[in-house]
């Protein structure tokens, strides 16, 4: 069982939701330490004194801000909690808005909401309510001594929270240096190729099921660790061929956009989408219409109504 991280309740308006908080992710990156090569021992951390070079004991060590070059003020433990904003054990809505108005860049972590006790109530007709207005609350929470700006979002399980950034923590694009923020909008893309790549993205389109998704990286990781192990630790096992070392030439330069987006159409055999590639002139060529088209047009597509929660 996930251990509750925090108890309160939703406030909107005078409707109070009690809700208990649990964490909705966990950790699966592979977790390596630092050894010493001769004799396999753990690598222990080192506080020092950087100017004197010796070591600070731990009741000696505190915290400053730097308000200046190297000039610092000294802030306690208990001036700090003094500082943070008192805790009201409430999730208090500000606001409702669109989801797509949240920039992606601004999520941080999620968490499960579920309905505290006698709260089930209260609780389904706030997740109801949010998915048939497709909206999501945007909610201030203190939570770990600090305030949070959050997002209360309606899923196929409930509510989740998930705390945003702040706006001053979200760099402006124009901040980062010259990364073609401004260079890409002088750019030429013809009618073709923008309509090749359009059909290339409904091609590929389909729903997001995060479990067809693996940390190729890690189970790599992991599979090298085990023949390691099996090779008895000390025997050299050969590198594993990187994915796409082989690529039948598919890595060869194309400078040509068009050809990349005829080739990408083509990888991913439509018949349709080749049968009805514009010519030069950004029309459909039906010329070339053929068995391809026909099985195409015979495809049955099915969709699918949701809320925000099934998104």
């Amino acid at each position: 069982m996930a251990k509750i991280l925090w108890k309160g309740a939703i406030a909107f308006g005078l409707v109070h939701v009690p809700v208990q908080l649990y964490p909705a992710t966990r950790g699966s990156k592979p977790s390596f330490h630092l050894l010493d090569e001769r004799s396999l021992d753990p690598i222990g951390y080192r506080q020092y004194n950087k100017r004197t070079g010796k070591e600070v004991p731990r009741d000696k060590i505190v915290r400053g801000f730097e308000y200046e070059k190297d000039q610092y003020v000294v802030l306690s433990d208990d001036e700090l909690k003094a500082a943070n904003p008192k805790s009201t054990q409430s999730i208090d809505v500000v606001c409702f808005v669109p989801a797509y108005q949240v920039n992606f860049l601004y999520l941080d972590t999620p968490y499960f909401l579920a309905p505290d006790s006698r709260g089930e109530k209260v609780y389904k007709m706030f997740r109801e309510a949010l998915d048939v207005s497709g909206k999501i609350a945007i909610a201030l929470v203190v939570m770990h001594e600090r305030q949070h700006l959050c997002a209360l979002v309606p899923t196929p399980e409930g509510l989740s929270l998930t705390t945003l950034r702040w706006a001053e923590e979200v760099l402006d694009a124009g901040d980062v240096g010259d990364m073609g923020a401004r260079s890409w909008r002088d750019a030429s893309v013809s009618a073709k190729e923008r309509e090749m790549a359009v059909r290339l993205i409904d091609d590929m389109s389909a729903d997001f099921t995060p479990d067809e998704y693996k940390d190729t990286y890690r189970d790599d990781v992991l599979a090298l660790v085990d023949r390691k192990v099996r090779a008895g630790k000390t025997k050299t096992v050969e590198a594993v061929p990187a994915a796409g070392d082989d690529d039948n030439g598919r890595g060869a330069d194309i400078l040509d956009l068009t050809a990349l987006l005829k080739r990408s159409l083509g990888q991913r055999g439509r018949g349709s989408a080749a049968a009805d590639e514009p010519d030069d002139d950004g029309k459909p060529d039906t010329s070339r219409r053929g068995a391809g088209a026909k099985k195409a047009s015979s495809r049955k597509t099915t969709t699918r109504k949701t809320g925000t929660g099934g998104r």
